[in-house]
């Protein structure tokens, strides 16, 4: 969180600029989905400042991330911390997703404040293991996103998160693909 403050000084990486609600509002809230990771290997999608990734990764080493981003200042700086915290987890992507082709599909894909969930859907079908799983962090059970949903797409559950220190409703959509 010391990194992301002095790094969001300059380069505005996120809305959040005080140290203490970063806490609450990136690192608690990352961790709030800890529970829900499926398999050995996740994407995290849109990882902007590393978010949910470095988090995620620093609480599982066990397992192996991959953060995307489009935006190069965003990936420098996510560069910058997986190096300072030493993580052997974690490779970070310059890509945008519709673009991105790994050697090896996901487990699990995650987007915090990646795009609507039918975009987001849309935009990583490909980076979908046969049994992988799509987890989309969202605020307010996102009703309106759910009815939007495609077909070929199948809603496990939505999970009410419990972020300590915040004042507001989390949930976490769990999607999985219809043949899967």
């Amino acid at each position: 969180m010391q990194l992301l403050a002095r790094w969001n000084a300059a380069y505005n990486l996120t809305a959040v600029r005080d140290p203490q609600e970063m806490v609450t509002r990136h690192l608690l809230d990352s961790l709030s989905v800890l529970p829900h990771l499926h398999g050995v290997r996740v994407l995290d999608i849109g990882t902007g400042p590393g978010l949910p990734g470095i988090p995620l990764a620093l609480a599982r080493p066990d397992l192996t991330f991959t953060l995307l981003d489009a935006n190069a200042k965003k990936t420098r700086f996510v560069t910058q911390a997986v190096g300072e915290l030493g993580l052997k987890n974690v490779e970070v992507v310059q890509n945008r997703a519709e673009n991105y082709r790994p050697v090896q599909l996901f487990d699990t894909l995650i987007s915090r404040a990646f795009a609507s969930i039918a975009d987001m859907l849309t935009a990583t079908r490909h980076l979908c293991a046969p049994h992988g799983r799509f987890l989309a962090m969202k605020g307010v059970y996102p009703e309106q996103e759910l009815a939007a949903i495609p077909a070929d797409y199948v809603v496990q559950a939505v999970a009410a998160l419990t972020v300590p220190g915040l004042d507001a409703a989390r949930h976490v959509v769990i999607i999985t693909l219809r043949s899967a």
